[in-house]
């Protein structure tokens, strides 16, 4: 297994479509000017955004968080160009790239340190083999503060492994229930 790097990215995003939309540099102004948080490819990966939809978690309906039985009450939702994450919760939303993951690549999801060292985590599960959809991207916040996420901006790395083999099932060929998912997707048992 090898990590790939930007040239494969490059040419499996223009000749493929495994990331759109795809920006081939690393983005880090504005149009006006104004430091952004980076996206786009690095050396051995993609700096993924955050799209402007996010559902923040909230007791409010004091429902018990049940993966097998989710209630979208537990959620309120907020379209904007900034999110605010009480503190100690947490907040989902989703990129703005749409991946078509290869059938021997396993892509794992690392959150960008700009946002680490504020207390805020990024959790993504594996991108598997033949999987393709928006991610979903959950941010915790960790400070007893509130933590701010901004849209179309870099929330967090995608790094690409290709195996030596092709595996022999793939997230497609099981009919991964987030299989093509498009916006923010929540559990699904």
């Amino acid at each position: 297994m090898s990590i790939k790097s930007d040239n494969w990215i490059r040419r499996m995003s223009e000749n493929e479509g495994m990331i759109e939309p795809y920006e081939a540099s690393q983005v880090r102004y504005g149009a006006n000017g104004d430091r952004l948080i980076s996206y786009g490819t690095s050396s051995y990966g993609y700096d993924v955004r955050c799209a402007n939809e996010f559902k923040i978690f909230t007791n409010v309906h004091s429902a018990t968080v049940d993966p097998k039985n989710f209630s979208e009450d537990s959620f309120f939702d907020v379209v904007a160009d900034e999110c605010i994450i009480p503190p100690n919760s947490f907040a989902l939303a989703r990129t703005i790239e749409y991946f078509r993951i290869p059938r021997s690549v396993l892509t794992i999801c690392l959150g960008k340190s700009t946002y680490a060292r504020c207390g805020i985590i990024v959790n993504v599960t594996p991108l598997e083999p033949e999987w393709e959809g928006h991610v979903t991207l959950e941010f915790s916040n960790t400070t007893t503060l509130p933590a701010k996420i901004y849209a179309n901006e870099g929330v967090a790395q995608m790094l690409f492994f290709e195996s030596d083999e092709v595996c022999e099932t793939s997230y497609k060929d099981r009919g991964g229930k987030y299989q093509g998912q498009k916006g923010v997707t929540l559990p699904k048992a």
